[in-house]
């Protein structure tokens, strides 16, 4: 049994011509979509057309154009009709799968649609690792910026604030904020700095104590 498709993309277009090659052709039922783009993924009429084939059917459509919206989704329609043990044609193109010559049409386009996915994966490669190289940021832009991490780094490791608390000021979940100090360490002259002043404050308290400073630990030397 030949199944019929028509689609037209807009109200005031005709589906006659459509439909009467479909009836020449011998289609039985013919299935319709007016004023439907072919970019839409939710079709009725194609979505009854598909539903009513069975094994040994023929999907018949006027053009390659009215079925796909794309050469990939019209690979992927004609596969999923050659699974079911359907067959699909299209007049204006004579092609029609039911034939040796027709399936290896189809082989062809699906080959052609797979060396086009293969290019653009190839350009968007080459996109990201020449902005890579460029010092440009690919992908999300980060939440946090390096000055406001340099802050909360400085906030929580001077006791002014705890992590939870940091990262709600900033607006972000502790987890991003540990990350984002993961991902920029403090520099080595900063760790420095905030040992000596530590081992700073140390003595100057020890030398305020009754009992001797003989309970502290052992500090690193002055101004490691």
């Amino acid at each position: 049994m030949k199944i019929g498709y028509a689609r037209v993309s807009t109200d005031d277009q005709s589906l006659d011509l459509q439909r009467d090659a479909l009836l020449r052709a011998g289609c039985e039922a013919v299935f319709e979509d007016c004023g439907m783009s072919g970019a839409a993924k939710k079709r009725a009429g194609l979505d009854a057309a598909l539903a009513k084939v069975a094994a040994g059917d023929v999907l018949v459509v006027w053009k390659l154009d009215r079925l796909g919206r794309s050469l990939p989704h019209l690979i992927e329609i004609i596969h999923q009709l050659g699974a079911r043990g359907a067959g699909f044609a299209s007049v204006s193109e004579s092609i029609d799968t039911t034939t040796a010559g027709g399936k290896l049409v189809f082989h062809l386009m699906g080959a052609l649609a797979e060396f086009e996915r293969s290019l653009i994966v190839e350009r968007v490669n080459a996109g990201i690792a020449a902005a890579k190289r460029r010092g440009k940021h690919v992908g999300r832009p980060p939440k946090l910026t390096a000055e406001q991490v340099s802050h909360a780094r400085e906030a929580i490791e001077g006791g002014l604030q705890t992590p939870a608390g940091m990262a709600a000021v900033l607006g972000v979940d502790h987890s991003t904020l540990w990350r984002a100090l993961r991902k920029h360490p403090a520099p080595t002259t900063y760790a420095a700095d905030r040992r000596a002043a530590l081992a700073l404050q140390l003595r100057f308290c020890a030398c305020w104590l009754p009992v001797g400073p003989a309970w502290l630990p052992a500090l690193p030397p002055f101004g490691v």
